[in-house]
């Protein structure tokens, strides 16, 4: 009789155990694939939220300012095709009447890599002048440019000008940076590696919202450059 009431109670433990086992890994389980799941839950709703705030460059709003994302350059300054159509779509802007005046944002971390300088040198080729564009040699990163843009070049209103994928991030960051701006698409082809830079977005929109909750000081920043608007 003794022999059977310890069975049974060592069966009861046995179970308890196995169910508690079980409970643990579910929780596991669940606190895994919600954080696998965040960056894309956190994209999905900037891109909803900024949607509203994406034109062409036919049915944007008029602002004072341009500000155009860099992306990568090649051998003897040639523009990738992602930049090209940043800068296409830039230049349409400002020869429309869209925007006074042109911020070209980008990397120059290293020597001889320059994308403002590539992407000016574009511009003034196409009819834009020199005076009325600002090269920003610190923009390593969009949160590099959109700071940057405040900060230095004391841009309170702007139309941000890259693809749609980068777009919705873009307009988060410099909005919440103070920056009120609009987007305009400069999607004028398939790209090669779409999949990639949509996979790669996911990630950066998350890190975004660090980047905004730290806010931290770029690792280049300088005296301010007011990008001042000549009226028409």
């Amino acid at each position: 009789m003794k022999e059977t009431l310890i069975d049974s109670t060592l069966e009861r433990q046995v179970s308890r155990q196995k169910s508690s086992w079980r409970a643990g890994y579910l929780i596991i389980f669940v606190l895994f694939f919600s954080l696998a799941l965040a960056p894309l839950v956190w994209r999905r709703a900037i891109r909803f939220y900024y949607s509203g705030q994406i034109y062409s460059a036919a049915t944007t709003q008029s602002e004072p300012v341009a500000i155009v994302f860099g992306a990568a350059v090649y051998g003897n300054g040639r523009l990738s095709s992602v930049l090209r159509d940043r800068m296409d779509t830039a230049i349409t802007l400002y020869q429309n009447g869209k925007v006074k005046k042109i911020l070209v944002s980008g990397d120059n971390s290293v020597e001889n890599y320059d994308e403002p300088g590539a992407m000016m040198a574009y511009a003034i080729e196409r009819g834009v002048p020199s005076e009325d564009l600002q090269p920003d040699f610190g923009g390593r990163r969009t949160y590099d440019t959109c700071y940057r843009a405040r900060e230095i070049f004391q841009i309170d209103n702007a139309i941000l000008v890259t693809q749609e994928f980068h777009l919705p991030r873009a307009l988060f960051t410099c909005n919440l940076l103070g920056i009120e701006a609009v987007g305009v698409a400069a999607d004028l082809r398939p790209y090669r590696g779409a999949r990639w830079y949509e996979f790669r977005e996911t990630a950066a929109t998350l890190n975004a919202l660090w980047d905004i909750i730290r806010q931290a000081r770029p690792p280049v920043l300088g005296e301010p450059i007011p990008f001042l608007i000549t009226p028409s």
